[in-house]
């Protein structure tokens, strides 16, 4: 790795060149990607009318990660990832071609164009996620692992609040041509990470002939790893149960009797903190007793859901969100350092394969927990529940994942971190 010494080691890891093309490379793909998600939501419902457009699209781009989980994760582990990585994102351009070129004229009100490339886009993402979370810890040294999670966490937030509202401004000005920008964004991406240059001891080593023992292994060995299991599933049920965002258009309006605009700065509010406590992460890293800070962040989520199903001020519900995105950072930068680092190289591919598919599950699966349980109860009462949910879980586990509670230290740091 360029610019690494024994002596005097770095201590960011922006230090490291193949880390700083990596992370350019990220911002401006979560950028497209972002900007893309509104304007074709928005595309979507100009010609369509429908709610349930909007979910099946949502449902086109999340069906390859599970259909696929089995073979993205061998293909990172098989495969060099940064070659995994250009190739996936020759699909994402490809599919804002798709969308631009379909929809050249405005008048089209045809919607397979966009079922067509959220679908490339979706199978593009399925195959890259685990190959480019299973990269960075080849970037830099263990040591500077931790601070790497916290940047490119805040990369992806600081993303999530330009880019969707850049992506509406865009669409609303120039119409179709904002899936040129975002493919243009894409190709950027391409470049960056086509220049990075790694020793050959980080190239993947090969897998063994495919079998179903070797497709199965990233969920024996999650399985058999205590500390890893313990910190997907405590993420996965948390994120499942306090997906108390999903009912934010319901409780702004009959709640906090709020409009729109209330509604969408709402909506940011857990961006805002995780980006401002994935800056401080990054400069300040958590580095002891970080099972148990783990396990605090989660509660401290679900105290925060239960604060903003019980106000009736927005404000406060403001407020709640943004305590909840900054401890929900950092559980996030726990839980991924904690993983990558106790994961053996040539199995990172297939267990960030794993780990991500449980991340969209839950996300998606909260989504409509919280619906349902709105049904029945209401808004308010559902995400009260879900808050509690999230407390009940974090004393389970707790008990039935001691060893995560007790994890002092990331592995690869120094005794004296």
């Amino acid at each position: 790795m360029s610019e690494a010494t024994t002596v005097g080691q770095p201590t960011s890891p922006f230090a490291f060149v193949p880390y700083r093309l990596y992370w350019f490379a990220r911002i401006s793909a979560i950028l497209a990607l972002q900007m893309q998600i509104v304007a074709t939501g928005w595309r979507v419902y100009d010609v369509s009318g429908s709610p349930m457009a909007l979910g099946l699209i949502g449902l086109a781009e999340f069906l390859p990660s599970i259909l696929l989980v089995l073979i993205t994760g061998h293909v990172a582990d098989r495969f060099d990832r940064r070659r995994v990585i250009n190739v996936c994102q020759g699909l994402e351009i490809l599919a804002m071609l798709v969308l631009w070129l379909a929809l050249w004229d405005d008048n089209t009100r045809a919607l397979w164009p966009a079922f067509v490339a959220v679908t490339i886009l979706g199978t593009a993402r399925a195959f890259e996620m685990p190959a480019a979370s299973s990269l960075v810890p080849n970037l830099v040294p263990a040591a500077l692992f931790p601070r790497a999670v916290a940047l490119n966490s805040s990369a992806w937030q600081a993303a999530s609040i330009v880019g969707p509202a850049l992506g509406g401004l865009l669409y609303g000005v120039i119409g179709h041509w904002v899936f040129a920008i975002c493919a243009l964004l894409f190709v950027v991406a391409f470049i960056l990470v086509t220049l990075i240059r790694l020793p050959p001891r980080t190239t993947p080593a090969a897998v063994k002939k495919v079998n179903l023992e070797t497709l199965f292994a990233g969920f024996r060995f999650i399985w058999s790893k205590p500390i890893v299991l313990g910190a997907i599933s405590l993420d996965l049920f948390a994120v499942l149960l306090g997906g108390a965002t999903a009912l934010l258009p319901v409780l702004a309006k009959d709640q906090f009797d709020a409009g729109p605009i209330m509604a969408g700065v709402l909506r940011a509010a857990p961006s805002v903190g995780a980006l401002v406590t994935g800056l401080c992460l990054a400069l300040w890293p958590v580095r002891r007793r970080v099972g148990r800070v783990l396990y605090l962040c989660v509660a401290a989520f679900g105290v925060g859901t239960i604060i903003f199903g019980m106000t009736s001020s927005a404000l406060v519900a403001g407020a709640a969100l943004v305590v909840m995105g900054a401890v929900d950072m950092v559980s996030v930068f726990i839980r991924q350092s904690l993983v990558q680092l106790e994961t053996p190289d040539d199995m990172r591919g297939r267990v960030s394969a794993v780990s991500s598919l449980f991340i969209g599950a839950s996300n998606q699966l909260g989504e409509f927990e919280s619906g349902a349980t709105a049904s029945w109860w209401g808004a308010g009462p559902a995400v009260i529940v879900g808050g509690a949910g999230t407390l009940v879980i974090v004393a389970l586990w707790c008990v039935l994942f001691p060893a995560l509670r007790k994890v002092d230290r990331f592995p690869g740091s120094p005794p004296s971190a």
